[in-house]
């Protein structure tokens, strides 16, 4: 009898798996054809269209099950979704959140339900509850402010005109990424232009592991003695898929001999949703390229 239940108890986990990667798998391409893949449809959607599969198999433990299949979901989301690394790594705290909570929430426990509750029951509830949340970026003009700009000051060991000569420089991306940005993220490769003077264009290219080349150009469109402006011309690279790059402006102000503080802000506009899980995120990320930018573009060599 025990070996009876144990091979039902296997079949029923094994069944579930199944057919929550299935649904996941054939919304996201569904989403991915609709161009709904930055959407919080995908984000919080899948998890919750994966949790929801899950409760009408009824596995015998709702939320651990839960936890195991987007688990393995999430590791061969290569497969099933399609997706690179960083978007596992930057979305599955969030696939976890929501199976966890569906689970809690909409499971099904014989000693706290009464027995007519159902899947259907379960299935109403949650798409009803989890819809302010997965149609974030879905419904027209049903979405959070997707603009943001971000400042870093650093200070460096320079004097102010050795800060504009080193700006004025051709770019180069020669120091170690932080350890978010190597994540999987597009890393700078060619560069190209150089000078301060209004029309001015620099060019980077961004690779990203081996595929989706593409190149970033920004041109100077406000210059001063201390400060400088940059505008987002075209980029074409994988990093369009998280956000679009705006402008950058860079100021110094020389506070002591040979020491200038230098401030970096980045306006993009966040591509992901929802708001409240990768706005942060995001900001977090354009912090560090800030801080890098200033270390590489800002800092003169040997410093």
């Amino acid at each position: 009898m025990t070996t009876r239940r144990t091979a039902s108890a296997a079949t029923r986990t094994l069944t579930a798996l199944v057919a929550a990667l299935v649904c996941a798998s054939v919304a996201y391409r569904l989403m991915h054809e609709r161009n709904l893949e930055h959407t919080s449809l995908v984000f919080i959607g899948i998890p919750a269209i994966t949790t929801l599969a899950l409760l009408t198999i009824q596995p015998r433990s709702t939320s651990g099950t839960i936890v195991k299949v987007i688990a393995i979901g999430l590791c061969l989301s290569g497969v099933v979704f399609g997706e690179a690394l960083v978007c596992i790594v930057m979305a599955s705290p969030l696939f976890f959140l929501v199976g966890i909570l569906g689970g809690k929430l909409f499971g099904r426990d014989p000693e706290r339900l009464d027995e007519n509750t159902g899947a259907p029951t379960r299935w109403k509830h949650g798409i009803i509850l989890l819809a302010p949340f997965y149609l974030e970026g879905v419904l027209p003009h049903y979405e959070m402010s997707r603009d943001e700009s971000v400042t870093v000051s650093r200070i460096v060991p320079a004097s102010a005109d050795a800060v504009r000569a080193s700006l004025a420089a051709p770019m180069r991306f020669d120091a170690p990424l932080p350890a978010f940005l190597r994540l999987g993220f597009p890393v700078p490769g060619r560069t190209d232009g150089a000078g301060l003077a209004v029309g001015d264009r620099r060019s980077v290219e961004l690779r990203h592991g081996g595929h989706h080349p593409g190149t970033l150009t920004l041109a100077v469109t406000s210059t001063a003695p201390t400060a400088v402006g940059f505008t987002a011309v075209s980029d074409d690279s994988y990093l369009t898929h998280w956000l679009s790059w705006r402008s950058a402006d860079v100021q110094w102000l020389e506070i002591a001999p040979g020491r200038t503080r230098v401030t970096w802000t980045l306006r993009y506009r966040r591509r992901l949703d929802p708001a409240f899980y990768f706005a942060p995120l995001e900001r977090y990320g354009v912090s560090l390229a800030a801080g890098y930018l200033t270390e590489t573009l800002a800092t003169p060599r040997g410093r």
